[in-house]
């Protein structure tokens, strides 16, 4: 698993169908669960909601595909991997509604830590978005 998104980082351009994309998405998502040091059932049914709704995936799938993501995460060093995987399979637009997303794993256990939001500041820029934007895609997951 791990050997094919370094693979995926020498291939050709991707899109968001790939499944190195899920993947890298969901590792992500379970890299920003994890930052707190905490990583709960809440925090697990929202990666599982939220891979489920980028993806049109039904629960059992969008739960195999966090499972695979959380041994994949786990034995990645650097987010840099992941988030350069998403910038290459989604465009600009696309990238801000994953911010969305992300914030709504952040926020899924009703705390903002101060390792969860340095590392999306931080996964922000790795995704060419601006401060302004990962901040919109704040509010825009909070109202949710």
């Amino acid at each position: 698993m791990f050997d094919s998104l370094l693979r995926l980082l020498m291939a050709p351009a991707l899109t968001r169908h790939d499944p190195e994309a899920k993947l890298a998405l969901a590792a992500l998502m379970v890299r920003i669960a994890r930052a707190d040091g905490s990583y709960d059932d809440e925090e697990r049914e929202s990666i599982d909601r939220a891979l489920g709704a980028q993806f049109g995936l039904v629960p059992a799938a969008a739960g195999i595909l966090r499972s695979e993501a959380e041994t994949l995460e786990a034995d990645s060093p650097d987010t840099v991997r992941f988030t350069r995987v998403l910038k290459e399979s989604f465009p600009l637009e696309a990238r801000a509604k994953l911010m969305e997303a992300l914030w709504q794993v952040v926020l899924s256990d009703g705390n903002r830590d101060d390792d969860e939001e340095s590392l999306m500041r931080l996964v922000a820029s790795l995704l060419g978005l601006t401060d302004v934007d990962s901040a919109l895609a704040r509010q825009r997951a909070e109202k949710e």
